[in-house]
């Protein structure tokens, strides 16, 4: 007998094939039939025009301080996700430095919260810490239940810092003993599972205190040595992020992309790197996919993480980063709750004096301005056309609007500043509008580009950045998003849903080493999605504050996911998560 018998889907496999129906029966967690399926089941489900799919793999999420308290990965398991990689771009939480445990961790926290905007007090209220070694925090959070199913990369930041400490944050050389300490580190934990090394690069990476992160500079032969970690092994990636040092010209991306290569041909493993237009005249990009097509020619295993989607900001008066936030007459109510706040900014003369004002340096909490706001405002009348309204009240999200739907177009249309239409938006109603702001990916102000990344032989779905930057991204919808505009709702150059699924399914599971899913076939494990294709969305974000210490983070639903299985329980039921926790750890072991 059956557990479960689905009828009459149509099967978008994972394999690429175009979707054909068919029923699947499932059994202990396994797919055991595919096709005209008889016998005794437990459950029928009847799911005729219904799509399904292999449930969706993310290589690119910073779960590494949500696995300890949040069961669920919301909102991942919002988005079709069933597989999940976390402790990417160097930085995550294990190994500790021996020693000063606290000052230990208040220097991962500082990181992580600097780099990936997850904030400090969540993270040592939320976070155990009970843990040394690396196979110590893979243990730790093996004991916590899960709805998904998760794998853990080493980061080398915290690698860096367990085995050199201070020297490690002032960004002094590794000396050999160093690096062959970081390279045992790393076996250990690849030994007992991880799934591979991040490293991070990229000048945009920062602590609180505004240092550059601590392996951010490594040199050649540290990067090689820790690489060696992998030799005889038979599993296990290298990701990588960096910005290719875009301030440095032709010589400083072309020594920047030798260390990418030394890093594949001294691991022997597969590579992964962040692609994204981001430079100023969009011509990166391009670099970046010819020297990965010349290293793939010479038998170097590299991939480009590619997003559907521009890569960019949500900006609100209750986000991180919001155009007002450094103006003294804003600053006077930025402590009220939204909507009182909101009011406030409404009234007239308060409306007058603060468009009349300079921006300060400092935010209603006392930080920073951060830079980017400093560019935004200077350069706003320009940069408002990359700038959309999210209207809290719409159903779903345009993640490709045209310029005309766009600040600059509005303000052109009401003759006034783009400043005062953004103004007059954020403070609309009770406070809650958004504003969509695409930073990478869209310097012709469309996706455009994103479309070329995706189709390229080389590229993976990634850069969900699931987890980070709560309080001005929500990313992790970007696995909807592929399905609702790429394969339904874009007016020109739509993709095929079977090439979509392929992406999110098979193509991410092989690159990390899993073949175990990622494909709908008998004796491949029941991560599935069932969805409607005429309702498939993301909802537009919301502000909840759900954090350890009741922090803030923006959450953002879906719509369409009719179930979500993994290994054949129920985790989404009509869009609802539920109760089950079939989830686990995936450790990764050389036979």
């Amino acid at each position: 007998m059956f557990d479960l018998v689905i009828e009459g889907a149509s099967v978008l496999d994972g394999t690429g094939v175009a979707a054909y129906t068919a029923d699947v029966a499932i059994t202990d967690g396994t797919i055991r039939e595919v096709g005209r399926v008889g016998g005794r089941a437990q459950k029928r489900l009847s799911a005729q025009g219904a799509w399904l799919t292999p449930g969706f793999v993310d290589l690119h999420t910073h779960y590494d301080g949500q696995a300890s308290w949040d069961e669920t990965f919301n909102p991942s398991i919002q988005h079709g996700v069933t597989t999940l990689v976390f402790g990417n771009c160097g930085v995550g939480f294990a190994p500790l430095a021996p020693g000063d445990r606290q000052r230990a961790v208040d220097g991962l926290i500082s990181l992580m919260e600097g780099v990936e905007e997850i904030p400090g007090a969540a993270l040592a209220e939320g976070v155990s810490f009970d843990w040394q070694s690396f196979p110590q925090y893979m243990a730790a959070l093996e004991r916590v239940p899960h709805s998904l199913d998760f794998l853990v990369q080493v980061p080398h930041d915290p690698l860096r810092m367990a085995v050199m400490g201070e020297r490690a944050l002032a960004q002094q050389a590794a000396t050999a003993d160093d690096i062959a300490a970081m390279q045992a580190l790393l076996r250990e934990a690849l030994q007992a599972g991880a799934a591979g090394f991040s490293t991070g690069r990229t000048d945009n990476h920062r602590t609180t205190a505004g240092l550059a992160t601590p392996a951010s500079e490594a040199a050649a032969t540290e990067l090689a040595g820790i690489a060696r970690a992998f030799h005889g092994l038979d599993h296990g990636v290298v990701q990588v992020v960096s910005d290719f040092n875009l301030l440095h010209g032709p010589e400083g991306f072309a020594n920047e992309f030798d260390l990418v290569e030394i890093l594949a041909r001294e691991s022997g493993k597969p590579l992964s790197m962040t692609w994204l237009q981001r430079d100023p005249g969009g011509e990166q990009w391009r670099a970046i996919r010819a020297r990965t097509e010349d290293a793939v020619a010479r038998g170097l295993p590299l991939s480009l993480q590619a997003s559907p989607r521009g890569i960019g900001l949500i900006l609100g008066l209750d986000t991180t980063f919001h155009p007002l936030m450094g103006f003294p007459g804003y600053i006077e109510v930025a402590n009220l709750p939204l909507a009182e706040q909101a009011a406030a900014l409404r009234d007239s003369v308060r409306k007058t004096r603060i468009l009349a004002e300079k921006s300060g340096r400092l935010a209603g909490d006392g930080s920073s301005i951060p830079p980017l706001v400093d560019v935004l405002l200077a350069r706003i009348e320009m940069i408002a056309a990359r700038m959309f309204p999210l209207v809290s009240a719409t159903a779903t999200v345009d993640y490709e609007p045209p310029l005309s739907r766009s600040f600059y177009a509005i303000a052109q249309q009401r003759g006034c500043r783009a400043l005062e239409a953004i103004y007059d938006f954020l403070c609309a109603d009770e406070g809650n509008n958004l504003i969509h702001f695409p930073i990478f990916n869209y310097n012709e102000g469309s996706l455009t580009v994103a479309r070329e990344m995706l189709t390229h032989p080389h590229a993976l779905y990634g850069l969900s950045d699931a987890g980070a930057h709560v309080g001005s991204i929500c990313d992790a919808s970007s696995s909807t998003f592929m399905l609702s505009h790429w394969a339904r709702d874009r007016a020109a150059g739509r993709l095929a849903p079977e090439q979509l699924v392929e992406m999110l399914t098979r193509r991410n599971a092989r690159h990390v080493g899993l073949v175990d899913r990622g494909v709908i076939a008998p004796g491949m494990r029941a991560d599935l999605n069932l969805l409607d294709p005429a309702r498939i969305a993301p909802e537009v974000p919301k502000i909840v504050r759900d954090l350890p210490g009741g922090g803030r983070r923006l959450l953002q639903k879906s719509r369409g996911y009719i179930a979500t299985w993994v290994a054949g329980v129920e985790v989404i039921c009509d869009g609802e998560i539920t109760r089950s926790r079939p989830g686990k750890l995936v450790r990764l072991r050389t036979a």
